[in-house]
């Protein structure tokens, strides 16, 4: 007869962790959770859009998600990549930088608009990211935050770009909701005015910040302990007894 299953305890003795600082390990419950405080504001979102043209259809794009997430309730910067400077082509006091910065300092979600261009984001979009680090001082700017993630196309539907950017927002630590949006031969779905003909590209714009705006409800409260890790708790207090040790001495 076949062997019985092994039990999750035979397979994983939760006492058998050796390699681990039981006072720094957690086990998450639902508590945590509740523990957060449930913040009143208005939610707090960050456009970014990969292009400078004056008829620019990633812009024309992220003003309309602009639009939408200030129906729902929420608080909207759009970010014009106009005058910022390449990665480490100028000092991080640059206005234009720092500008970048404080502005996803401040925001709570995110929405990158990218067109394709050679099958990829543009270097205006990537730049852009670039110029956000994963840590200003004790600040994080981009960690645990939400993130939606859209592009427009001249020709046939892709999702080149979308795909980078998810990869972007993981690198970032962010928060990307599964719903996403790629519009096709975006030429043909704006008016004269800039605004987006009805369509089911529309549609699915809205579908994306519905989701962006509920996903960052859920979530923007408990950021700090979404990205809390056991891996930097250790660093902490390593560092901690260090301090402790050299001022004894």
């Amino acid at each position: 007869m076949p062997k019985a299953a092994m039990s999750a305890a035979e397979i994983h003795p939760s006492n058998d962790l050796p390699n681990l600082d039981p006072q720094l390990f957690e086990r998450p419950t639902g508590a945590s959770f509740a523990l957060a405080a449930s913040s009143t504001h208005a939610p707090r979102f960050l456009l970014l859009y990969g292009s400078l043209r004056e008829r620019s259809y990633s812009k024309l794009l992220t003003q309309e998600a602009a639009r939408l997430l200030q129906a729902m309730g929420g608080e909207v910067r759009v970010f014009d990549p106009a005058g910022l400077p390449l990665p480490d082509s100028a000092p991080d006091d640059h206005p234009k930088v720092q500008e970048l910065r404080d502005a996803a300092t401040w925001a709570e979600g995110m929405v990158w608009t990218s067109p394709e261009r050679h099958g990829a984001m543009t270097g205006i979009m990537k730049a852009q990211i670039d110029w956000l680090p994963l840590n200003l001082g004790a600040v994080r700017p981009t960690q645990g935050k939400t993130l939606a993630v859209m592009e427009v196309s001249g020709g046939s539907q892709s999702f080149n770009a979308v795909n980078q950017l998810r990869i972007l927002g993981r690198w970032m630590r962010m928060i990307t909701i599964p719903n996403q949006s790629s519009v096709a031969k975006a030429f043909l779905e704006f008016d004269d005015a800039g605004r987006m003909k009805p369509s089911s590209y529309y549609e699915r714009v809205v579908d994306v910040m519905e989701e962006l705006f509920k996903f960052t409800l859920l979530t923007r409260d408990v950021a700090p302990y979404l990205v809390d890790r056991y891996s930097e708790r250790r660093e902490s207090a390593e560092e901690l007894s260090k301090r402790v040790n050299q001022r004894g001495l």
